[in-house]
This record gives C-alpha cells, sequence and structure tokens, in this order.
C-alpha cells in the first residue's frame, strides 16, 4: 500500500511534552466498531471493559540508553537499540561519518566502546569495555531516551527517569517504553480487577527503530528492525483459557500486540515465545491472538498508525484522528489513550 495513504496533519501544539498527573487522568477515545466515537478518561477503563476480560501489558524496563562521547575531537552521539550479547549492543549513531571500524569511543564516567561493525542499515556495533554489565555502564553515564519529537524541544531531565517508565517495568532492556501502559496506576489496576478484569504480563524489549519515519513509498519495501520479545507458556496458557471461557484478550500497546501475534498460531491458540520478532502489521492483516488494542496517538505514516489502521480500517482511523485533533487530544509517548475494539 502507498505510505501517504497514512499520512495526516497535527498541529505541533497536540505533541504532548509531559504526562498527565495523575496518570490515569488523561483523556480516553472509545472507538468501537463502528459506534459513534465516545470521550472519557483512563480511569473510565472498568466501565468499558467486560469482566472476564485480560488486558497484556509489556513489562519492559527502559534503560538510560542515549550516550555522548568522543572519538579523538569528534562528538559521537549513541542510542543503543538491540543487545547482541553481553557486551555487544546494536547503535544509531550520531556524526557516523567521523567513526571508522576499530575507533574507541570515550562516553564519560569511565565508560568506553569499540566500534566494530557498520551495519547495512547504518548503525553500529558497538563493544563495551570492561566487565561490568552493560546496564551498570549505562547507569553511570546514559540518558533516558526520550522520543525525538519530545527530546528536541526540551532536554532530558529528573522527572523522565520516572515518567517514562511504566509500573509494570521489570525486565531491563528497553530503548523506548511502552508508552499506552504508561497511564496505569494502582488504584486503576485495583479497580479493573473488582471489575473482574484480569491482566497479565510479557517481555517486549522496544527499540529505538519504534521511532524511524517509514522513508519507503510503499509499505511493502519498508524493513522493521527486530525486537526481543518473550511469552512464557503459563502466561499463554492463560490467555487462551480466557478467551476459550469468552472473554477478550486487549493488548495494551502495540509492542503487547506485536508479540501476542507473533507467538500465535494459524488456529489463534498462543503458544510460548522466545526469539526476535519484526513482524510488520499493515491493512489486510488478519488478527488471530488480540480482540482490542489500548494504544496513545501515533505519527503520520508510521508503521503504528498503520497498525491501528488494519486493526479498526484506515477509514475509520482517519477520522478517529480528526476527531481526537479537533477535540484537542493530546498525541504521542506522554499523550492521551485510546480503546479500540473493532
Amino acid at each position: 500500500m502507498r505510505v501517504d495513504l497514512f499520512d495526516f496533519e497535527l498541529p505541533p501544539e497536540r505533541i504532548a511534552l509531559r504526562p498527565a498527573r495523575p496518570r490515569d487522568a488523561a483523556r480516553l477515545l472509545v472507538v468501537r466498531g463502528d459506534e459513534p466515537f465516545a470521550d472519557r478518561v483512563v480511569r473510565d477503563l472498568p466501565g468499558e471493559l467486560r469482566a472476564g476480560d485480560v488486558l497484556v501489558f509489556n513489562d519492559t524496563r527502559v534503560i538510560p540508553a542515549q550516550l555522548e562521547g568522543r572519538r579523538g575531537e569528534a562528538s559521537i552521539g549513541a542510542t543503543l537499540h538491540k543487545r547482541i550479547d553481553l557486551r555487544r549492543w546494536q547503535a544509531f549513531v550520531r556524526n557516523a561519518k567521523r567513526l571508522r571500524e576499530g575507533d574507541v569511543v570515550d562516553f564519560g564516567a569511565g565508560v568506553t566502546a569499540t566500534a566494530e561493525t557498520r551495519l547495512d542499515d547504518g548503525s553500529w556495533t558497538l563493544a563495551f569495555a570492561g566487565d561490568e554489565p552493560v546496564e551498570v555502564l549505562l547507569a553511570r553515564a546514559g540518558r533516558m531516551p526520550l522520543p525525538p519529537y519530545i527530546a528536541g524541544k526540551r532536554p532530558t531531565d529528573a522527572e523522565d527517569r520516572r515518567d517514562y517508565q511504566t509500573m509494570f517495568a521489570a525486565e531491563d532492556g528497553a530503548v523506548a517504553a511502552p508508552t499506552a501502559a504508561l497511564h496505569f496506576t494502582p488504584a486503576l489496576m485495583a479497580a479493573l480487577a473488582g471489575a473482574g478484569i484480569g491482566h497479565e504480563t510479557l517481555t517486549l524489549h522496544v527499540g529505538a527503530g519504534t521511532f524511524l519515519p517509514v522513508k519507503a513509498d510503499d509499505t511493502d519495501d519498508h524493513a522493521m528492525h527486530a525486537e526481543f520479545g518473550r511469552i512464557d507458556a503459563a502466561t499463554a496458557d492463560r490467555l487462551n483459557a480466557a478467551r476459550a471461557a469468552g472473554g477478550r484478550v486487549i493488548a495494551v500497546g502495540t509492542t503487547s500486540l506485536r508479540l501476542l501475534e507473533s507467538a500465535c498460531g494459524v488456529d489463534g491458540v498462543i503458544h510460548p515465545f522466545a526469539g526476535d520478532t519484526s513482524i510488520f502489521i499493515t491493512p489486510g492483516y488478519r488478527f488471530r491472538a488480540i480482540d482490542g488494542l489500548i494504544t496513545n496517538f501515533h505519527l503520520p505514516k508510521s508503521t503504528l498508525f498503520m497498525l491501528v489502521s488494519a486493526l479498526m480500517g484506515r477509514e475509520r482511523m482517519q477520522a478517529a484522528y480528526a476527531h481526537a485533533i479537533a477535540n484537542e487530544y493530546r498525541f504521542y509517548s506522554y499523550g492521551d489513550s485510546s480503546l479500540l475494539l473493532p
């Protein structure tokens, strides 16, 4: 499909630079089949779902994966986006033309890495020196990797270390937050449980590729970056049992959705999964694992807007986004939310 079919005009003032406080006070646009749009707030979710439904959250934890360093006189920026092994990460590099294979970059605080290999997509493999876990090194030298549409308008600060992390964050490895879950609070989770709505967690380490624009003119020519994900057998069994009992599986965030669909067979059974996924969901895709999605509002011509268009229909989502813009919803990572029920 043509990528420009997924374009829309977004006024820059609709981009949220800080999250709602409290988190569950964010607005929620309910898009249910062909019914009229409903304007709610996130804390209304228990009344919008049914007893027996299960929400599926991503428990990845964002690491401070942005580094600023020097190679000789050259300034080098690196955003880690995928672990290769204990010492090596794949990274997008700023000022990469000043880097050669074998160069050592000093990121300060005793953290250095060797530029090993430049990959076909322009990213680099960085090998970190020493014996400490790379996550320990990043805690010393790294910054939280805010999306470029926020970082370009204000500096990262101490609040972001708290704000850009969900209440479910447990497994280190993401370089972008699963932002749909940023809206959830212990009080909201208690209200959902009281309404008979369950929840499960899986892990998908979100990579910086989630922010990359689609440069191709046709979706067939776009290559997704792979991300590591894991669903254990017990979680898969409980999700299958919930659906068999008539409940709906509602993914919280596109990352949860993509991993669930990657783990699901053609028969609709969710299987244990551990490995990379580069699934690219566009209109025409037949969903097997999920019955709905909670997600924030996405960038024009992005793979994520294509995904929600696949779930609800492109014209329906164009209309939903036009409604959100006209009614001053806040967009992107720190913005408001939507509940999409085909």
